[in-house]
């Protein structure tokens, strides 16, 4: 996957010296472009996508590092014979922060675990909580953090610098426009890595150890971009369905192909207003408005719920979202590791029945999909494996960037004493395309330069100053060139 392959198709190829068949006419065509774009996009985006990996790379860690950096929250001294009434738990995390108001209560899923308590309170940036974190043996209060979701806050702040650079709304091009290119990057260079003729078959797969030089560099970033373009395109196409504009045009075309996520409904009676509206309180990790109210009628308690909601067969990591006037307590599974269960149940306060339900297994195919990609690129879905594969993808992009720099070093003009770069591969390659060729591949580069709209625009900024560039070149020829 060369970033700095340059090869003249009327001659045998250069790392071979096998002559070329007939055949090979419109792949020829092709290979140089995609050299083009996979030197420019390489070059120029490159930076970025070092940034999105090292950021990314330091989020794969921050999953064990907040189990030892929060263990005095997140466990409990000793496990205890029996755990005391959810109640007991919620009135001692409210005796230490009287002025926080109860949103949800996230019962302990571990013997050793400890019971969070998610509640609102003054102070907090939008879609931050106050957890605390209760004993559920003694209701011993272990700490309080500010959470974001379920991320505690060393995890919370990696997200948001992998996510923006910690640079609010704007920071968040700077993640798109590496995703827009990281699929672009990875099959080019795929293509261009397999169409390479080479002597033996191995090749293509192990580094030539014998090879020295740029060559040397070239096996080794095309074998390791040949092993990781799988999941690098995967972390693009995961990573741009929660992006700010791309993201939009995938959620619309999920929703018209009837891919969207459903939710159960906690109203108790159709029609009737809860205060607030639909989107009143916090957000949680899976969309859920939290809910900042107590009901004013009668309540079974937290502990008839929960009981009521396993005998509903909701029963792994649960999370209870207390109700508001007219709707009943939401309660979900939040186990995402294999196998998922994401089962939710809406309970009536009044009499503990079962109001509403949805089945993970109910959910659409393609919202299963995008449940379990997002799981994936968040290193949830198979835990520390899939945290230590995607800290292996990250250091695989930063090697592949790091090599690819290395051979555009390498391919300087070497009795040049000034200081001088790589040079670009030559212009015009999209002229020796066939109609047949040229047409289709013009109209796929506009639907998904529509599609990803920061790869569009990102694209026709280079052609834009490309052309420039040619201009400027050819007068500069035009000047040179002796007069007769």
């Amino acid at each position: 996957m060369s970033l700095n392959e340059v090869q003249d198709v009327r001659t045998p190829d250069p790392a071979t010296g096998l002559p070329r068949s007939p055949g090979e006419s419109g792949w020829a065509a092709l290979r140089p472009l995609l050299l083009r774009m996979h030197f420019y996009a390489g070059l120029l985006i490159a930076p970025l996508m070092f940034l999105a990996a090292s950021t990314g790379l330091l989020y794969a860690g921050s999953w064990q590092a907040e189990k030892i950096v929060y263990a005095e929250q997140l466990t409990v001294a000793h496990v205890g014979a029996r755990a005391l009434p959810l109640r007991t738990q919620v009135a001692a995390a409210k005796a230490v922060t009287p002025e926080g108001k109860v949103t949800a209560i996230w019962p302990a899923p571990e013997a050793s675990a400890t019971t969070r308590v998610i509640m609102q309170s003054q102070g907090l940036a939008q879609g931050e909580t106050l957890t605390v974190f209760v004993d559920p043996y003694t209701a011993d209060v272990r700490g309080r953090l500010t959470t974001t979701g379920d991320a505690l806050p060393l995890r919370a702040w990696l997200s948001k610098f992998h996510r923006n650079l910690q640079l609010g709304e704007f920071g968040r091009n700077y993640s798109e426009l590496a995703a827009s290119w990281l699929w672009v990057v990875a099959l080019g260079g795929l293509t261009l890595w397999i169409g390479r003729r080479r002597r033996r078959r191995a090749e293509l797969v192990v580094p030539d150890r014998k090879a020295t030089g740029r060559r040397r560099i070239l096996s080794w970033h095309g074998a390791a971009g040949l092993w990781s373009a799988a999941g690098l395109v995967a972390l693009s196409a995961t990573g741009l369905t929660w992006s700010k504009y791309a993201g939009e045009n995938i959620g619309q075309l999920q929703d018209s192909l009837g891919g969207a996520t459903p939710a159960v409904s906690a109203r108790l009676t159709p029609g009737t207003d809860a205060g607030g509206g639909e989107h009143a309180g916090h957000v949680m990790p899976d969309g859920t408005q939290m809910k900042t109210q107590m009901p004013a009628t009668a309540d079974i308690g937290i502990d008839r719920v929960v009981d009521a909601a396993r005998a509903a067969g909701v029963t792994e990591y649960l999370q209870v979202t207390l109700p508001t006037p007219g709707k009943g307590y939401v309660v979900q599974e939040q186990d995402k590791q294999v196998p998922v269960h994401l089962d939710a149940v809406v309970i009536d306060p009044a009499d503990g029945r079962t109001v509403d339900e949805l089945r993970f297994a109910d959910y659409p195919l393609l919202a299963k999909m995008t449940r379990l990609g997002t799981d994936l690129h968040m290193g949830r879905t198979f835990g520390l494996a899939n945290q230590i594969a995607l800290a292996a993808l990250a250091i695989a992009v930063m090697l592949l960037l790091f090599w690819g720099y290395r051979m555009w070093w390498l391919r300087r003009p070497t009795k040049d004493r000034s200081l001088s770069f790589g040079r670009a591969h030559p212009r015009g390659a999209w002229r020796k395309l066939p109609v047949t060729m040229l047409l289709p591949l013009a109209a796929v580069t506009t639907v998904a330069g529509w599609f990803v709209p920061l790869l569009g625009i990102s694209l026709a900024a280079f052609l834009m100053v490309d052309v420039l560039l040619g201009i400027a070149a050819g007068r500069r020829d035009a000047t040179a060139t002796p007069t007769a």
